[in-house]
């Protein structure tokens, strides 16, 4: 930030109240700001970072001065990132982190992982249930928006637990959407699931499609969202649902039985070992970078839009038999695979129109299939 738009920010700021009390930038060092307490002492805080900008101002609700950092022109925000120990949780995480954000994690570490957030510095962590209400409000304290990122995933899990998939994904997030609402979060960014299209008539899926679960899995993560997107209203928490496809990527793990293709081929290809295909292999996904997942979130966060669920994809499809090609070239040997009958509930063709979302939220995918799957062959190489 130059010092002529640091000093533009300020003037924004002081324009928002007449008793903003103490601002302070360096520009491309550090940031210093205070805030008053109710006894009149000052707490101060600052900020290291590229052009960070501190003010303190009034809080809306109770009056009383709060801190708002900028970094950038960007405020920072007290983020909670739920099922924050996980694959995507994880890189959420880091991802808002490195944007300067204040961020806290829960999680109750079933699927998570605890080393998932190595390395992540400042991450508050929360370990406990959602349903747990008391751990739920205490996760809740002083946060202005929420990532509802956290589910039980895996739709042959769901076959063989269809109560515990329904718990978690649907209670979950009924139980998360109440506590972010009381707590007074603006925003609640939903992580729904392409499975809640089902196997309908042709391959491209649209948000103007109804929706047609076949499986546990999409029916709980169906009606998650559904209970998420019932509590957005005008002057309320704004509230979207982001339907990813397919998602892949480092930290994905490939040891559990109900692991996704892409973390299970690529582990096999390591050992040279064989993989199973349900089916003939010709069913296709709109395989997704995690980063653009990622990406998607953070604009999410940034827009206005509320009240809709968004495709978030690539928007091209890859088959079970070219992924085979594809891993095989990047390990230098052919992939030997073994064909078993189809599994149920397994939806045979995907891909994501992702209209709406480069309208609503300036979303494009910015990462490419073959680049999310060399980086994702690289991290487990070299694990």
């Amino acid at each position: 930030m130059r010092t002529d738009e640091a000093r533009a920010a300020c003037n924004e700021i002081s324009h928002v109240s007449s008793s903003l009390l103490r601002v302070g930038f360096n520009v491309g060092l550090s940031a210093r700001a205070s805030t008053r307490n109710g006894d009149g002492s000052y707490v101060e805080h600052t900020g290291r970072g590229k052009g960070e900008l501190w003010a303190s101002v009034p809080s809306k609700t109770s009056g009383r001065a709060k801190s708002v950092r900028y970094s950038g022109l960007e405020a920072a925000m007290k983020l909670l990132v739920t099922g924050g120990g996980g694959f995507i949780g994880s890189h959420l995480a880091g991802r808002l982190l490195g944007l300067g954000h204040e961020v806290r994690v829960i999680d109750n570490f079933e699927t998570g992982r605890r080393e998932n957030l190595a390395g992540l510095d400042g991450v508050e962590l929360v370990t406990g249930d959602l349903l747990d209400a008391a751990v739920l409000a205490r996760a809740m304290i002083g946060i202005e928006g929420v990532f509802h990122v956290a589910a039980l995933p895996s739709v042959p899990r769901s076959w063989s637990d269809p109560v515990g998939s329904l718990r978690a994904n649907a209670m979950g997030t009924a139980a998360v959407a109440k506590a972010a609402a009381r707590a007074g979060a603006s925003s609640l960014i939903y992580s729904s699931s392409s499975s809640v299209y089902g196997d309908q008539p042709g391959d491209c899926r649209s948000e103007e499609m109804e929706p047609r679960p076949i499986s546990p899995y999409g029916y709980s993560k169906l009606l998650g969202e559904e209970i998420a997107l019932a509590h957005a209203h005008p002057g309320g928490i704004r509230v979207i649902a982001l339907r990813y496809f397919n998602v892949f990527g480092p930290r994905q793990d490939p040891a559990s039985q109900y692991s996704a293709v892409i973390p299970k081929f690529i582990t096999a290809a390591l050992r040279a070992e064989p993989v199973v295909i349900f089916g003939d292999g010709l069913q296709s996904r709109d395989f997704t970078p995690v980063a653009n997942v990622v990406e998607a979130n953070v604009l999410a966060l940034r827009s206005d839009a509320g009240g809709v669920p968004v495709n978030i994809a690539c928007g091209r499809t890859i088959s079970l038999l070219q992924l085979v090609d594809a891993i095989s070239e990047l390990s230098g040997r052919r992939l030997a695979v073994t064909h078993e009958k189809a599994r149920v509930g397994d939806i045979l063709h995907s891909r994501a129109d992702c209209t709406l979302a480069e309208r609503v939220l300036g979303y494009r995918p910015g990462t490419d299939f073959e680049t999310g799957l060399r980086l994702a062959y690289e991290h487990y190489s070299g694990n």
